[in-house]
C-alpha cells in the first residue's frame, strides 16, 4: 500500500529496440524468469515484431515500476493509443542510425497530446553508422514540430545499447549496465497518485485478455481508492446511462511477466481482473453508482475494409476444422473483445465486412485464424471512403523511404504513378531518405514491388495522416491472371511452356481446380490455361523436342502477398495448410457473362 509506483510505457518505431530493452531491464532487476520475453506470442517470435501491448513490472530501489511494451508497427497503433492513457510517462526509443521514423512521430504526437513528458532513449549507439548527436537534434526538431511545450521540449536523454543491457547519461561514460536509465525513471517519472483513505474506487480498463476458464480478463489502472477480490463493482462508460454490475472473481498484479494473485490492489497500480464478461476498453470500474466515470479512450478509425466469407472452392473443408459462417462469426466476435482497432459488420448474411488499420493488421488476424483451424475466403482489401459536406474523403498516408541513391528514380516514378507527392528529400552518404504523402489506395499492393525495385535494400514505413479529398483514379495493376481451366495435378511439362507467359505461383504436383489463379501474365490480360497437360508419348525421339525441363522457382503466395496482388474479381482462399488465389466466379463463361 505504501510502496511507490511508477507507470511507464515504452514507445518507438518498429525494430528500434523496445522489447530488447524491456527484456534487459527485467533481466537486470531479477524480474525475468528463464528465457521469458515480452514477445510471447508465436507470431511475434517468428516475425520479430511486437503485435500486442503487454505488461510487466520490475522493482528497483524499493520502487515498483510498471512497464507496458507497445507495438511499433503503424497497423497496431490502436494498441499504443489506449495504453498511453494508463501511464504517467513514456520512454521514447529512437534508433541512433535511422533517427525518428513515421511511427516515432505517431506515438510521440499521441503522448504529447496527453500532456506526458517523455524520456528519450537513443538506442543502438554501437551501430557502425550511428550518429547520436544528429538523432538527438532530429528528435528535438520533431518535438517542436508537434507543438510540444517548453517543459516537454526540455527532455532528458539517455544513450543505450539495449542488446548489451547498457545505458549511460553521457556518451563519454563507461558501458556498465542499465542503472543510469532506471535512475532517470525514478527522477523524472512522477510517482503514481497513491491511496487516500475512504476514497471511492475509480479504475479504467485499457487492455483485454481472454482465459478459457475465467473468460474475459480486463487490465486496468487503479486511479483512486482500492480494489478487493470478491468485491461487487459497477461498470460505467462516459456518456452512457447503462450501469452494469459484476464481481471480481480473481485479482492479480504483475511481477515480471508473471501474474501474481492478490487480495487488494491500491491506487496507482495496474491490475488484471476476471469476472466481468461484458467489460470493454475505456470502461470505468466504481464501487458506488454515484461515482462519475473517467473520460473514455478513443482510438483512430480503420482505413481498409474487406469481406470474410466461408470457403466455397472445390477444395473446401479438406483441411479446416471450422468452416461454417457461424464458426467464423463466433471467432470474429471473440477477436472484437480484445482487438480495438478492428470493426466487423455482421449484418450482411454469411459475408462479414471486416475493417482494420492496414493490410498487416488483417493478415495477422487471418494467420492466427488459420493456425487455429479456420478455413475461409477473403475479398480484395479496399480503402474506406467517407463523405463529408458533399465531398469524398479517403485515408492518406505519409511514407518514409530509405534507399541507396541508385534506386531513388524508380521509387519516385512508381509512387508518382500512384498519386503520391514527395514532400522532403535528404541525401546522406549515398543513402536517400524520401518522404511522400498520398492516398492509402495507392499504397495497397506496392510493398512487393518496392522490394523488387530496390533489390531488397530499401526500408519503407508509413503512417496514416487522416482523411483527405479523394485523389482520383489510380491505375496500378499491370499484370493479368493465369487461370486454370481444369481440376487435377499440375505437371512440370505444362508449367514449362506456361512460365514464358508470366510468373507462376505453383510447383509441379500441386492440386489445382477450375478458376484457381496459378500465376500472372506479363501482358496484363487474363489467360485461361491447362496446367495438367502431359506430354504425348510416342516411340519417336528427336534431339530438339526432348530438352530437359527447367522450371523457374514460383512466387510463393502468403497471406500478405495474396492481399497485395489479388484483383477485384478474385478471392484469397486461406486454409490451415494452404493459401490460394482464385476467381470469385470459377467458370470462365460465368466470368465472361458478368
Amino acid at each position: 500500500m505504501n510502496q511507490e509506483i511508477r507507470n511507464i510505457a515504452i514507445i518507438a518505431h518498429v525494430d528500434h529496440g523496445k522489447t530488447t530493452l524491456t527484456d534487459a531491464l527485467m533481466e537486470q532487476t531479477g524480474a525475468r524468469e528463464g528465457e521469458a520475453s515480452m514477445d510471447s506470442n508465436a507470431l511475434e517470435k517468428e516475425r520479430g515484431i511486437t503485435i500486442y501491448a503487454k505488461n510487466t513490472s520490475i522493482e528497483y530501489r524499493g520502487t515498483k515500476i510498471n512497464i507496458v511494451d507497445t507495438p511499433g508497427h503503424a497497423d497496431f497503433g490502436s494498441e499504443v493509443e489506449r495504453v498511453l492513457r494508463s501511464i504517467d510517462s513514456v520512454l521514447l526509443v529512437v534508433d541512433a542510425q535511422e533517427g525518428p521514423m513515421p511511427q516515432t512521430r505517431f506515438v510521440l504526437k499521441k503522448s504529447l497530446e496527453l500532456g506526458l513528458k517523455p524520456i528519450v532513449v537513443i538506442n543502438k549507439i554501437d551501430k557502425p553508422a550511428a550518429d547520436p548527436a544528429r538523432t538527438e537534434e532530429q528528435v528535438l526538431e520533431l518535438f517542436l514540430e508537434l507543438g510540444a511545450n517548453d517543459e516537454q521540449c526540455n527532455f532528458t536523454t539517455v544513450y543505450a545499447i539495449g542488446r548489451e543491457g547498457v545505458a549511460k547519461r553521457s556518451l563519454a561514460d563507461a558501458n556498465v549496465d542499465l542503472k543510469p536509465l532506471l535512475d532517470v525513471i525514478l527522477e523524472k517519472v512522477p510517482p503514481a497518485r497513491g491511496y487516500v483513505a475512504d476514497e471511492s474506487l475509480r479504475a479504467q480498463v485499457f487492455n483485454l485478455g481472454y482465459d478459457n476458464f475465467l473468460g474475459r480478463l480486463a487490465v486496468a489502472r487503479v486511479y483512486e481508492g482500492k480494489i478487493k477480490a470478491n468485491q461487487a463493482l459497477f461498470i460505467k462508460h462516459e456518456g452512457e446511462t447503462v450501469v452494469k454490475k459484476g464481481k471480481v472473481v480473481k485479482l492479480s498484479t504483475f511481477k515480471g511477466v508473471q501474474k501474481v494473485e492478490t487480495d487488494t490492489a491500491w491506487a496507482g497500480d495496474i491490475v488484471l481482473l476476471a469476472g466481468f464478461s461484458d467489460i470493454n476498453i475505456g470502461d470505468t470500474l466504481v464501487d458506488s453508482e454515484g461515482v462519475e466515470p473517467l473520460p473514455s479512450i478513443k482510438v483512430d478509425e480503420p482505413t481498409i475494409a474487406l469481406q470474410f466469407m466461408p470457403n466455397s472452392s472445390p477444395f473446401a473443408g479438406r483441411e479446416g476444422k471450422y468452416v461454417t459462417s457461424r464458426q467464423i462469426r463466433e471467432r470474429l466476435e471473440k477477436e472484437l473483445e480484445i482487438n480495438v482497432g478492428l470493426q466487423v459488420d455482421f449484418a450482411t448474411g454469411d459475408n462479414f465486412e471486416v475493417r482494420g488499420r492496414g493490410e498487416m493488421h488483417i493478415a495477422i488476424l487471418l494467420e492466427n485464424m488459420r493456425r487455429e483451424g479456420y478455413e475461409l475466403a477473403v475479398s480484395q482489401p479496399r480503402v474506406i471512403i467517407k463523405e463529408e459536406d458533399g465531398q469524398k474523403l479517403e485515408p492518406f498516408e505519409e511514407v518514409t523511404i530509405d534507399v541507396p541513391a541508385l534506386y531513388q528514380g524508380s521509387v519516385i516514378e512508381r509512387l508518382g504513378n500512384r498519386a503520391f507527392i514527395m514532400t522532403n528529400m535528404i541525401t546522406h552518404d549515398n543513402q536517400v531518405r524520401m518522404i511522400f504523402e498520398g492516398p492509402t489506395r495507392g499504397l495497397l499492393g506496392y510493398k512487393n514491388q518496392f522490394i523488387v525495385d530496390t533489390k531488397g535494400e530499401g526500408i519503407m514505413a508509413s503512417r496514416v495522416v487522416g482523411f483527405k479529398p479523394y485523389a482520383g483514379e489510380i491505375k496500378k495493376r499491370q499484370v493479368g491472371s493465369m487461370v486454370s481451366m481444369v481440376q487435377g495435378k499440375a505437371l512440370g511439362f505444362a508449367l514449362f511452356s506456361l512460365q514464358d507467359r508470366g510468373q507462376l505461383y505453383i510447383n509441379p504436383g500441386v492440386e489445382v481446380y477450375e478458376g484457381m489463379v496459378i500465376g500472372n501474365t506479363s501482358k496484363g490480360e487474363e489467360m485461361v490455361v491447362n496446367p495438367t497437360k502431359g506430354k504425348q508419348l510416342t516411340n519417336m525421339r528427336a534431339s530438339g523436342s526432348d530438352e530437359a525441363i527447367v522450371l523457374t522457382p514460383p512466387k510463393v503466395i502468403t497471406i500478405e502477398t495474396g492481399l497485395e496482388i489479388m484483383s477485384d474479381n478474385e478471392y484469397l482462399e486461406v486454409t490451415p495448410e494452404s493459401v490460394r488465389l482464385r476467381k470469385a466466379k470459377l467458370k470462365e463463361n460465368e466470368r465472361k457473362r458478368e
